[in-house]
């Protein structure tokens, strides 16, 4: 292994009776619940864990009951993202996790085009000091995302053992488990019912690589949405959804309600063709739609199970400024010209 001029951190580990016969990383990896088992897989192909003293290189070697194991750990590696002093809406904080407000604009990851400027910049500055390493690099762990121009709740974990947990609760989507996403959106037109289910798989969208589009075969997409208020006039509709994720796929619900002919309100990339709704609108409205630059979605609502102490934790996001003025004027509107 490389020197990376600071001493390993050592762990003991004793097998003990029931233990026995089980693969090398299993044990460890249960043992050590700081590390995932992928991270102490790559410790045992690295050369970093000895059995009885004995350097020991497979991952799937059988301990016995009363073997010594000792994984010489080195420290987290930095992170390839450079610290960046970005103010951050911080809703909850603890050893474990955070979970932050996310604005409007803010990507979560950097890519290429979005090297700077992201949710992990700001991360890693505020986290200096208390980020012990996921998988060996002192990084936040990002277990879901929003889009750039989604504003609402998130949550990120500090270390391998809260990674591992969220990570989990997210890719069971809440079926068995306490988690839950809700999120509001505006969407054009009326929903012919007060509640419904989209169940279309989703895919890439084959003429347009920035788009996402419902596919036969793709992977599965479920998105539950419910009317919270109807506002219009001759000519033109929004509706105020509230919508659940049974699944977490890229652009769900922007491309769900598209499919069922409820785009949302001012999306870019999935109600382009619904410009001359807004040209219908009153001029205060069509003034606040024109404006938005974004779709009309915020992540409302996170539920979770804590990580470390199992409590089921909730965290609320209240709409951002340019939905909530949009928000009034509907609701000044149907105050004033209720049909």
């Amino acid at each position: 292994m490389q020197d990376s001029g600071t001493e390993d951190e050592e762990y003991e580990v004793a097998v003990g009776a029931d233990q026995a016969g089980g693969r090398l990383d299993a044990v460890l990896a249960k043992a050590l619940e700081a590390f995932s088992r992928n991270r102490i897989k790559d410790l045992i192909l690295a050369g970093a864990v000895a059995i009885n003293g004995q350097t020991a290189t497979e991952p799937k070697t059988r301990v016995k009951a009363g073997d010594a194991l000792v994984l010489n750990a080195p420290p987290p590696e930095d992170a390839e993202p450079e610290p960046e002093d970005i103010p951050l809406a911080i809703l909850y904080e603890d050893d474990d996790l955070i979970v932050i407000d996310k604005p409007v604009g803010m990507v979560v990851h950097p890519a290429p085009g979005s090297p700077r400027g992201t949710l992990v910049n700001a991360l890693l500055y505020h986290c200096q000091g208390s980020l012990p390493g996921i998988n060996g690099v002192r990084r936040p762990g990002i277990v879901h995302r929003l889009d750039k121009d989604t504003s609402g709740v998130m949550v990120a974990a500090k270390t391998e053992t809260a990674m591992a947990h969220l990570a989990a609760q997210f890719a069971d989507h809440g079926r068995t488990g306490p988690l839950h996403r809700a999120y509001t959106a505006f969407a054009w037109g009326q929903t012919q019912a007060g509640r419904g289910t989209v169940d279309a798989p989703l895919g890439r969208d084959g003429a347009n690589r920035l788009k996402q589009a419902v596919r036969k075969d793709d992977r599965e997409a479920i998105t539950h949405y419910q009317t919270e208020a109807r506002f219009g006039d001759i000519g033109w509709d929004i509706t105020l959804l509230r919508c659940e994720l049974e699944t977490g796929r890229t652009h769900q619900i922007r491309v769900h309600m598209a499919h069922i002919g409820h785009p949302l309100v001012a999306d870019p990339l999935y109600a382009s063709g619904y410009a001359t709704k807004s040209r219908r609108l009153p001029d205060n409205l069509r003034a606040i739609v024109d404006g938005l630059g974004r779709q009309a979605l915020h992540a409302a609502e996170l539920g979770f199970e804590h990580p470390t102490t199992g409590e089921e934790m909730l965290f609320t996001s209240p709409l951002p400024p340019d939905l909530a003025e949009l928000a009034a004027a509907l609701e000044d509107y149907n105050k004033a010209y209720a049909r």
